[in-house]
Order: C-alpha cells, then structure tokens, then sequence
C-alpha cells in the first residue's frame, strides 16, 4: 500500500474516524483505524467496536492499492502534528511509515484479518437539514440522563410520524421535547427509535455542518441500528433496547399561571445568584405583577437576591429549581423571551419560547421541569 493525501485531509479524516474508538478495547485490534487504499484514487478509514461505526472516505494520489490496521489514536495525533505539507503513507512489512517533509514515524500495524465486518448502513428513510439536526439535539441531550446504570434514559426517542420529527429525552427531573421537519424517503413513514444521546449528539455536530444529513433507520429486522451520512462520511450505532416511559403526557393539558421574562435577563440573573448556592441547593423565583425576584441561600450562609422584569398572568407563584437544570433549560431556548407556565407551585414547569413579551409562545421545543419543594 502506498499513497500521498494533503496533511489537513488526512488529520480531520483520521479524527473524526477515531473518535469513538474505546479506550479500553475488549479486543487490541477494536483500538485500530482500518485504510484502505483504492486506486481509483480514495482512501476509505473506518473504525468500530460493535457499537458504534464510522468511515470517512477521502481522495488521495494512490500508486499501489491496500488495507492496513493502526492505532487510531496514535495515528490521529501524529496526522494532527504534521507540518503543513503533503503526506506519504506506505506499508514496508508489517509497519507503516509516514512521512511528512523532514518527519517520519513508523507505526505497528495490527491483524487487519482479525477485524470484525463493519455492519451495512441501512436503507435510507429521510434527509434533514443539517443545522437544524445539530440544534435540535442539542436542545434535547441537556436533558438525557447522564447514569449509565439507567440505560434506557440515556437514549433519546426519535418518533417519526410523515414529514415530522419528535425528539423526546428525560433524567426524571426535567423532560425535553423538540419537533422538527425533514424529507423522509416514504410520505407515510411511522416509526420509533431510542438512540443513545451520546452518538446522537455526536453524529449531528460532526456532520450537521455539511449542509443535508441522510439518516438510515433499521428496526424490527434482525439488528436495531441507526445509520447518518454527509459529505463522504457515515456512521451507524445500535439503538437502544427497551420501552422507553410515556412521557408526553407529562406536559400540562392547561396552565392557569404564565409568567415571560427576558431569557437572557433571568439566565445572567440566575448565573449570579447561584453563586451563593451552596451544592444541590435550590434558586428560588418568586413571581409577582411587574417582576421575579430571584434568590439563593438562607440562615447564617451567604445569601443572594435580584428582581428583574416580569409579565405575570394569574396569581402570585413561587418555585425553586435546580440552578444548573434551571441554566440548561433557559440556554436550549435561543428566542428573545422564555414563558414559564405554571399548574401548582410543586408540580413540572413548563419552558417555552416566544419572540415577543406579548406574542404567542413557539411549541416547538419545550422543557419541562421538576421544581424542587422548599420551606417557607
């Protein structure tokens, strides 16, 4: 194998490859990176550790055609510290020598026949707009659980229904919903997918950059996965198993009480109270006609208040919330004002966004969360 690609090529192909690579892999060779050079003229990387799986497919000036398998990260920080110049990269044996100007590595390959298959993208089921991915996963994620002991909760529910896209992901102590919408490949698809937040999140960031990402949905078919793919790059990742909790029903039918508030206003505010929040304490928001008072802390402690300006509709309410839950809801929200809607002072709050201080609120995302109970 031999073959010459451009150094900045090469380091953002073998990154993005590595990336997902265990790093403490049940098998040595599920730690490679596997080229392989075409003559045609592209060089194809790809990793995988029976969860997860990524190929980047690159053009490169090949002048003899092969498959070898490094280390992945090991070949990621090398490509990374090159000099700006052209890369050559050739198998001498069983090492691989890159060369780039006046510097050479030479890297151990490993088994390449001991690699496992790379599963089959699946058939396509729809494109979407790649921003639009990147921010409604955003959106979603702050709310998935980070506790690996509870599986299912650290997935994110896609649920397809046609020509929209329902994100849904909870902790139990906030819940995220996002609707969004896309091209699928069949006007009347219906289908449910539990993808885990990590890959999900990882998947729009990396490729929502590239304008439309393909999505490739597999379910009910031998093996569950899910496939995305943009700009020469794809990757796929089982989902996970399990009924994921009725949560929809979570969200309040009515709420008799609605405050709206600069979003940015209460975020600063709240950022500086919390300074004085001693650990899982809560911040607490008192809403009254004209304003929210915002403060943290009690008895001998350091203590903090700020009143900003509020609209208020209904009675006077005050609740306490987790400041950082409070933080992540209020920074998923990219509208002017947020609209908070209240039910009872203990029960799930309702976030939404609005543009305007006396426009309608956008359905569009909303975060639900648990406030925290409080003495009086």
């Amino acid at each position: 194998m031999r073959f010459r690609v451009d150094r900045d090529v090469l380091a953002d192909a073998v990154t993005w490859t590595a990336r997902s690579l265990p790093t403490r892999p049940p098998v040595p060779v599920l730690a490679g990176v596997r080229l392989e050079a075409d003559t045609t003229g592209t060089v194809q990387l790809s990793s995988f550790d029976y969860e997860v799986s990524a190929r980047s497919q690159i053009p490169a000036d090949v002048s003899e055609a092969g498959t070898v398998l490094v280390s992945g990260r090991l070949l990621a920080e090398i490509s990374r510290s090159l000099p700006d110049k052209p890369v050559d990269v050739v198998l001498e044996g069983t090492k691989v020598i890159v060369t780039c100007g006046a510097s050479r590595f030479t890297l151990l390959t490993m088994p390449v026949e001991d690699y496992p298959n790379l599963p089959v993208m699946p058939p396509t089921t729809g494109t979407v707009d790649g921003d639009e991915l990147t921010h409604a996963v955003a959106q979603v994620s702050v709310a998935a659980s980070r506790d690996d002991t509870l599986p299912l909760l650290t997935g994110v529910r896609v649920e397809i229904e046609g020509e929209k896209v329902t994100l849904l992901a909870t902790d139990r102590y906030r819940l995220a919903l996002r609707e969004l919408t896309w091209k699928p490949a069949s006007p009347d698809i219906s289908t449910v997918a539990l993808v885990r937040a990590r890959t999900l999140s990882d998947a729009a960031k990396s490729l929502g950059s590239a304008g439309s990402v393909t999505v490739a949905l597999s379910t009910g078919s031998g093996v569950d996965m899910i496939g995305f793919e943009a700009a020469g790059r794809q990757t796929t990742s089982l989902l996970v198993d399990g009924d994921y909790p009725a949560v929809r029903r979570l969200f309040p039918d009515e709420t008799p009480i609605h405050a709206v508030v600069s979003t940015h206003a209460l975020a600063d505010a709240a950022k500086r109270v919390s300074l004085v929040a001693e650990r899982n304490t809560p911040i607490r928001l008192s809403f009254s006609e004209g304003q929210v008072v915002l403060d943290a802390g009690q008895g001998d402690d350091a203590q903090a208040s700020e009143a900003i300006e509020a609209t208020l509709v209904g009675d006077d309410i005050s609740v306490a919330f987790n400041p950082q839950f409070l933080l992540d809801g209020l920074g998923a929200l990219s509208t002017t004002f947020v609209r908070l809607s209240f039910t009872h002072p203990n029960k799930p709050v309702e976030f939404t966004g609005q543009e305007s201080l006396d426009g309608e609120d956008n359905p569009e995302y909303r975060y639900l969360l648990v406030p925290i109970r409080f003495a009086s």
